[in-house]
């Protein structure tokens, strides 16, 4: 049985503030505990209906962490409208040092990404197309918020996501790895010859990129529109837009 001690302690993991205090993060159901076991990720705590047990019990090496307990207890932690078998409390990954990294593989940057869904399927798209780099302003939203997690479906484990001025980092790169930045009057994917150790700058929901990143843009780059209709949707999603790029680059390097 959960004390009223534990259950606060993994409500309170909801904010922010918290999750920077204790350095831990809450995820939700089978499958994304299991994708991040798999990953870098130590679990504090394991609880889970007595159903799903067998689901982590041969995963972990101390038996301790898991925990039974009932529905209501499930219900009574869980950030989802209707849980999912099982929560668990993991620890922090301990950040990675983006000093050195491989300059043939493409590195996705996000400018003031706000909404968690869409970081989360950033992440989920980038493990997809073996992206192992995200970079992330300083203002974008916290990679461990509970719905970043869970738009990742696990894919948290297998991408770096690293928090930086984005601008500094920019003016110290080597001038030969490119930086493309997705505008809307930018030149078609489709005509631009994308070239290993990419940088893709995708900019805010609302705002795009920052106008302090501009003069660190080799190119600009857009995703035409196909559509016959007068009127047209006015962009893209940001996670939408990030896939369609990645894909295109990666067609072009399975290629060339």
């Amino acid at each position: 049985m959960l004390s009223r001690n534990s259950i606060h302690e993994i409500r309170s993991l909801k904010d922010a503030k918290n999750r920077n205090k204790t350095k831990q993060f809450v995820a939700e159901g089978p499958k994304v505990i299991n994708e991040l076991l798999l990953g870098s990720f130590e679990p504090k705590g394991i609880y889970c209906l007595e159903d799903a047990l067998f689901l982590f019990k041969n995963k972990v090496a101390d038996k301790d962490v898991i925990k039974i307990i009932s529905e209501k207890e499930l219900q009574r932690i869980s950030q989802l409208v209707t849980p999912n078998k099982a929560l668990a409390v993991f620890n922090m990954a301990t950040p990675v040092a983006l000093t050195d990294f491989e300059t043939n593989d493409p590195i996705l940057m996000l400018d003031d990404i706000s909404d968690p869904g869409n970081l989360g399927t950033i992440i989920r798209t980038a493990d997809w197309f073996g992206v192992k780099h995200i970079i992330c302003s300083e203002k974008s939203v916290d990679v461990y918020n509970p719905k970043v997690v869970q738009s990742t479906m696990g894919s948290l484990g297998r991408v770096q996501v690293h928090y930086l001025n984005i601008a500094e980092f920019l003016s110290v790169l080597p001038k030969a790895i490119p930086c493309y930045g997705a505008f809307p009057d930018g030149e078609s994917i489709y005509d631009t010859s994308f070239k290993r150790g990419s940088i893709l700058l995708i900019g805010s929901e609302s705002h795009g990129i920052s106008k302090d990143l501009l003069p660190f843009v080799t190119k600009k780059i857009s995703i035409p529109g196909f559509s016959k209709n007068e009127i047209k949707a006015e962009s893209l999603n940001a996670s939408i837009a990030a896939a369609i790029i990645c894909a295109e680059l990666r067609r072009q390097l399975l290629i060339n």
